[in-house]
């Protein structure tokens, strides 16, 4: 396959798939495709471990890594050696009483040791995903993507000059202009099917506006599962396509035991955009947690990024329990039909004879 995404990566295949696990994204790139890493759960040393594994194991293939700079969020004007401690003051003890309150409902028992108390911040931040972009950038990576808006001028600049490419995800066309504008060099046009941070425009919609509003490649990302969705998505006028849930269920996903056996036996109707993760709206399983951040007795969500700093331990706690009705986790409404374990291979393999029959029926019709 040829577009422009394939000509500026050297890729062979228009496939970009974004996963936080160093084995997906190894084998995507290795099938033809680009992995791309989420680095949001990894400390700097930990995010050089993990790139270095990517480097030893890619077989010279071309990989990317995703960080969170969002535009907005609390404490954006606090020093970074104050950060955590000052956003730690700032969450409300009526929140940390409900999450408290809701964990014992549910017979969900504490962490073991204080020591065990997870990372409340991770890369929410600018000043916390600096880091991870400075570890980035000295790997051979061939994208750097922001998963929240548009990224900073100075760090699309220091990406060009280690001659890295800069993809953002966008929700809308004003979006995708600004990302433009600040030197982005791909637009992942994201719909609110997708999971994780989404707007509230379906990707059938959305992908068009943001094709029309740039001049820059578009990814079509939000409900790509199977090649017919990825014909759509080249057939509106994107150049590629970005993909996050469907590799969940892979063989070689680290996806937590619980969250995958609710994904695989899950429909499309069995999940919700809900503040409840990160304080910004993010698709995610829906269940028992979801629901609870909407009830009557709730206290509201807080803002990015001290809702995720509230919940990051109890998020914990629920993985090491059995209270499966609590475990969320994100996933876009392509779960429906991610209902069998496969390898990483065979995914891309199917996408690709997908994509190959869904044009040329559509090219019998023309003919026809």
């Amino acid at each position: 396959m040829r577009t422009r995404v394939t000509e500026m990566f050297g890729i062979e295949l228009p496939i970009f798939a974004f996963s936080h696990c160093r084995d997906v994204v190894a084998a995507v790139s290795r099938a033809g495709g680009m992995g791309v890493l989420g680095a949001l759960y990894f400390t700097p040393d930990e995010l050089e471990t993990e790139l270095k594994w990517i480097d030893d194991h890619v077989d010279g293939r071309p990989y990317g890594v995703d960080v969170v700079m969002p535009a907005s969020y609390e404490g954006a004007d606090f020093a970074p050696e104050e950060l955590v401690g000052r956003l730690q003051g700032m969450i409300p003890e009526d929140h940390r009483a409900f999450v408290e309150s809701l964990l014992e409902r549910h017979g969900v028992p504490p962490l073991s040791a204080a020591a065990e108390a997870g990372k409340v911040l991770l890369g929410w931040t600018d000043a916390t995903a600096r880091p991870q972009v400075e570890v980035a950038l000295r790997h051979p990576i061939a994208l750097l993507a922001n998963a929240l808006g548009p990224p900073p001028a100075d760090v699309v600049e220091l990406a060009h000059r280690h001659g890295v490419k800069v993809a953002a995800l966008a929700s809308t066309p004003r979006h995708a202009i600004k990302q433009v504008e600040v030197g982005v060099d791909v637009v992942v046009a994201q719909g609110t099917e997708a999971g994780g941070h989404t707007g509230e425009i379906s990707t059938m919609v959305l992908i068009p506006q943001v094709v029309d509003a740039v001049d820059v490649p578009v990814l079509a990302a939000g409900g790509i599962g199977n090649g017919r969705q990825m014909a759509a998505g080249l057939a509106l006028g994107a150049e590629g396509v970005w993909t996050g849930s469907l590799w969940l269920t892979v063989e070689e996903a680290d996806t937590p035991a619980m969250a995958k056996t609710r994904i695989l036996a899950a429909t499309s109707r069995d999940t919700v955009r809900s503040r409840s993760w990160t304080g910004k709206p993010a698709r995610l399983l829906k269940n028992a947690w979801t629901d609870a951040w909407e009830a009557a007795d709730s206290p509201g969500t807080l803002p990015m990024p001290l809702q995720f700093m509230l919940v990051s331990d109890a998020l914990r706690r629920i993985g090491r329990s059995e209270a499966a009705e609590l475990a969320t986790f994100p996933a876009g409404q392509i779960i429906g039909i991610t209902n069998r374990v496969r390898p990483v291979s065979d995914v891309v393999f199917e996408l690709v004879e997908e994509y190959v029959e869904a044009t040329e029926r559509l090219d019998g019709i023309t003919r026809s």
